[in-house]
């Protein structure tokens, strides 16, 4: 099925992409087989980036000037950004002077291809809770696929050549602040918003950018469609509020884990359930993740599922089977009465406490590079952390803020870190690389970092008795 309403089509005579990574290859490869000839703009050139740009038959501009991105967009009926282009970058200034606007890949998918989509934000959470939507549609009878800011961009999932993608009913949206910040206009059918926390602020310029980009998700959203709110995020809620969804004729459906929601958690038959309009779902004991911040994923899963069109059968079964994402608290392994988990995926404050709050008694392997947020909250995690390991170039600011409340010890390398929270570490413990911070100083990203800790920790204790999994 091809083809929304042609109000939603953006004005593609001219476009310029800006950025050459995966994503914006994707849109050049869908406009170009559309026949458009868009012109690329890219700073860090390379022999993939010319290659892909010949096979293909555009121009590519290399690390362009201020005189080159004026001549490009001098032209130009879009700019359509790569994700990771950050607010300052010149471009955008161009752009505004000469009143071109701006789109993304989210506005082109629509404009292109009308099947349903479910779209899911939030600072943390977003790639889990859209794996399990996707996984409950499916089990629903309901063919879906998760697409965006996963390893399938939206716009080459509309591909009806792509096998993975053909059959698809309903695409879930994994919806980054840099794509929502560049849609022109962007209506799924069912919007999410999990949480919110400062991030990204090396790329949005303030704060409150990184906050409005999110809250567009419920911008454009029709009447007849449906929000989800999580009722215990008080950013969310105002936000929700100041979209007047409810005025729109948009039925918003709110999550909780700490009160009575439309979704939240409450006894039946003394165990506790994860409870909707229509009943008790499942109990929380059957879920194979069961911190708070699982929990809290389950309930929207549930309510953003539910509003695709899945089954109470089918959000049940994707609930009880899931059992976690790589590098997001996966288990490592237990040895000696330790075990330990690599949670490399948080790069933000915010996500460290999530993390480490389902836990008694914690040694927390924290820091990294920098992203320009407070660590502040990092004090709240001590208890359950009672000691911390400190890396990277943010050592310095991890054991400032756990000063008084936590020892800290600094470690140079990642097997430094892993033998000094190996001696620290007392049975019953779980020794958690939970970094708050990005990779960048050492490790290309957080899946090498991730990739590496569990690697050094497994050769450490090769050979020991193991108990438990160490899958």
């Amino acid at each position: 099925m091809t083809g929304g309403p042609a109000s939603r089509t953006p004005d593609l005579g001219a476009p310029v992409v800006v950025g050459f990574g995966v994503t914006s290859r994707a849109v050049v490869r869908a406009l170009v087989a559309r026949g458009h000839t868009p012109v690329v703009l890219e700073d860090r050139p390379g022999d993939e980036h010319r290659s892909v740009a010949t096979e293909l038959g555009v121009e590519l501009v290399e690390r362009p000037d201020a005189d080159d991105l004026a001549k490009a967009l001098a032209g130009a009926t879009v700019l359509l950004p790569s994700p990771g282009v950050p607010d300052h970058h010149p471009v955008f200034a161009t752009a505004r002077t000469l009143g071109v606007p701006l789109a993304s890949e989210f506005d082109l998918a629509q404009a292109w291809d009308d099947r349903p989509v479910v779209a899911i934000t939030g600072t943390n959470g977003k790639t889990t809770v859209t794996m399990m939507v996707a996984d409950a549609l499916v089990r629903s009878g309901r063919p879906a696929v998760a697409v965006g800011n996963t390893d399938i961009p939206f716009v080459e999932a509309i591909d009806p050549a792509v096998p993975a993608t053909a059959a698809t009913e309903v695409f879930v949206v994994e919806a980054s602040s840099f794509r929502l910040a560049h849609s022109a206009r962007f209506r799924p059918q069912v919007a999410g918003w999990l949480n919110f926390a400062p991030d990204h602020l090396d790329a949005h310029a303030t704060l409150a950018d990184y906050e409005s980009a999110k809250a567009s998700i419920w911008a454009h959203q029709p009447a007849g469609s449906t929000a989800v709110v999580n009722a215990d995020d008080p950013v969310v809620v105002a936000r929700a509020d100041a979209a007047g969804l409810d005025g729109r004729g948009i039925d918003v459906v709110r999550f909780s884990i700490g009160s009575r929601a439309d979704w939240s958690v409450a006894d039946v038959d003394g165990r506790p359930h994860l409870v909707g309009p229509g009943g008790p779902l499942l109990a929380v004991d059957e879920l194979a993740r069961r911190q708070p911040h699982d929990v809290a994923n389950a309930l929207a899963t549930a309510a953003l599922a539910l509003a695709a069109g899945a089954t109470d059968a089918g959000v049940a079964e994707a609930l009880r089977h899931f059992t976690g994402l790589p590098h997001r608290l996966q288990p490592v392994g237990s040895w000696s009465g330790v075990a330990w988990y690599n949670d490399s995926k948080a790069t933000v404050p915010h996500a460290t406490v999530a993390a480490v709050g389902g836990f008694e008694s914690v040694v927390l392997i924290a820091g990294g590079h920098p992203k320009g947020l407070s660590f502040e909250p990092l004090r709240a995690t001590a208890p359950p952390v009672r000691t911390v390991v400190a890396i990277g170039e943010a050592a310095p600011e991890i054991e400032a803020v756990f000063d008084g409340l936590a020892p800290v010890e600094v470690a140079t390398t990642m097997d430094a870190a892993i033998e000094a929270a190996d001696r620290l570490a007392q049975p019953g413990d779980a020794v958690v690389l939970s970094p708050a911070c990005a990779s960048f100083d050492w490790y290309r990203n957080y899946v090498d970092r991730g990739d590496d800790f569990t690697r050094r920790v497994r050769a450490r204790f090769e050979g020991s008795a193991t108990e438990g999994t160490t899958a």
